[in-house]
């Protein structure tokens, strides 16, 4: 689950993390105000920042014609003008796609005097099954990018998860970093605030970018998080009623939504050919080989190693929402998972949804027999297949 930018403050906050002064607000007055008292507290500059869960904010461009989701400002008035401009419009960035997203909030933010600009993050290393810290003195850049420019000025922290971030593994960051002076202490305190944060959290990535050296009003130097991006583990939500509550359901397709109440994994794609499969690997899978034989996947629909009658007939009626489907192909391999209770549950999501559509079913497994007699006695017109590359070639062809 992604969270708002204002949201990770909080929590960073709530972890001893220094950030930037500052409100979020819902509206052109409350943004004013804020500014305002930003800039009696000494404030040179107030940057305005639309709040959606998309990068490339400050380069992204509003429906309406207004320039940038990130505007920095002298005054309150101006504030209020860019807050103006702002609120109640839809953003499109690279993230979102030509959609957009619509801005509902922005984060008043007292714009700090930054001289350098650092990147960290902290997030899961599945090579080795522990907590990675990375760090870099490029921040302000896609890691990616740097990644495969510069690797050798990305450094790495493998933490162990007994025992926690220790101080001398934060003092090593901050020197890869070249921090020197009062920094390294600051930066010890960050650093561990930051793993806490993503540890305590149950995140899957805490990412600080930039991790900016700034100059304070009495002309000193201070380590401070500018921006930041968190990611929870929906896994371990239930552990958090409090993050629960922080979930942006304007966020989400509304598809997605539908399809996480039944526990199902839904991701909406651009293709044709709809995918009922269980286990996200099968699934990746067959979204493969449908494009192998000259498909396109309209979806990724993974209903988990035990699913019942009624998320597959969830699964059915989410996917004929999509106008852009033409062909549904279901992949099961019943490990776990009792194939005859998918095909009974196929069958009445069939009959209940009133399907015309091309439907192809490869069942293989457990209790395969039972499963594919229930589909074989059911009258209704089912392509039965016998392999995933004998279903995908048949359901291309059904579409064609």
């Amino acid at each position: 689950m992604n969270i708002h930018e204002y949201q990770a403050r909080q929590l960073l906050d709530q972890h001893g993390v220094s950030i930037p002064a500052g409100e979020v607000c819902d509206s052109p007055e409350a943004a004013k105000r804020i500014a305002a008292h930003l800039l009696t507290g000494g404030a040179n500059l107030i940057a305005v920042k639309s709040q959606v869960h998309a990068g490339g904010r400050g380069k992204g461009t509003f429906k309406s014609g207004f320039q940038g989701g990130v505007k920095l400002c002298k005054t309150a008035e101006d504030v209020f003008d860019k807050a103006k401009a702002m609120l109640g419009n839809v953003l499109v960035t690279k993230q979102t796609g030509p959609e957009g997203r619509l801005v509902s909030k922005l984060i008043i933010v007292a714009a700090p005097d930054i001289r350098k600009e650092l990147y960290l993050a902290v997030l899961l290393d599945r090579s080795s099954s522990r907590p990675v810290v990375m760090a870099s003195t490029e921040g302000g850049m896609d890691i990616e990018e740097v990644a495969a420019k510069t690797p050798e000025k990305i450094v790495k922290e493998t933490i162990d998860p007994t025992l926690g971030m220790m101080p001398y593994q934060a003092r090593k960051v901050a020197a890869a970093l070249g921090l020197k002076g009062d920094l390294i202490n600051q930066a010890v305190k960050l650093v561990l605030g930051v793993y806490r944060t993503w540890w305590e959290c149950d995140a899957s990535l805490v990412e600080i970018n930039p991790l900016c050296i700034v100059r304070t009003h009495e002309g000193k130097e201070a380590l401070m998080a500018v921006d930041a991006k968190l990611s929870l583990d929906d896994n371990a939500l239930y552990r958090h009623p409090n993050l629960q509550a922080m979930r942006d359901l304007a966020e989400e397709a509304p598809l997605e939504i539908e399809a996480s109440k039944f526990n199902l994994n839904y991701i909406k794609l651009d293709g044709s050919i709809a995918c009922l499969v269980n286990g996200a690997g099968l699934a990746m899978a067959t979204m493969d080989i449908i494009q192998h034989f000259g498909g396109r996947p309209a979806n990724f629909l993974d209903v988990g190693g035990g699913a019942s009658q009624e998320q597959v007939a969830a699964a059915f009626r989410i996917i004929l929402q999509d106008p852009n489907v033409k062909g549904i192909m279901v992949n099961i391999f019943g490990g776990i998972m009792d194939c005859n209770i998918i095909a009974t549950g196929i069958v009445a999501a069939v009959k209940e949804t009133g399907l015309k559509l091309p439907l192809v079913v490869r069942l293989e497994g457990n209790n395969v027999e039972a499963g594919n007699q229930s589909l074989a006695q059911s009258g209704l017109t089912i392509i039965r297949a016998n392999s995933m590359a004998d279903a995908a070639e048949k359901v291309v062809k059904a579409v064609s």
